[in-house]
């Protein structure tokens, strides 16, 4: 089974590098496959890569249903 989470974009940095932050775990991942990413935006993460851009509100939803569903307990409040 694959999982791609939401995550928010706290820094970018040069060669499509970003570090993103999950529930106060943070990661550096690749911005190769989405353009136009900003810091403050949420991304879907899979296997260290950027996929898409998401709503802040969807991103915010998903994370509540994962906390509840007991797949990441600190994703609330990201």
């Amino acid at each position: 089974m694959c999982l791609a989470i939401p995550a928010r974009v706290v820094e970018i940095n040069d060669n499509d590098v970003a570090i993103v932050d999950l529930g106060g775990v943070r990661k550096d991942i690749s911005l190769a496959l989405v353009e136009g990413v900003a810091v403050g935006d949420y991304v879907i993460v899979h296997v260290g890569y950027a996929l898409t851009r998401l709503d802040p509100e969807e991103a915010s939803i998903t994370l509540a249903l994962m906390a509840e569903a007991g797949v990441m307990e600190a994703a609330v409040g990201a």
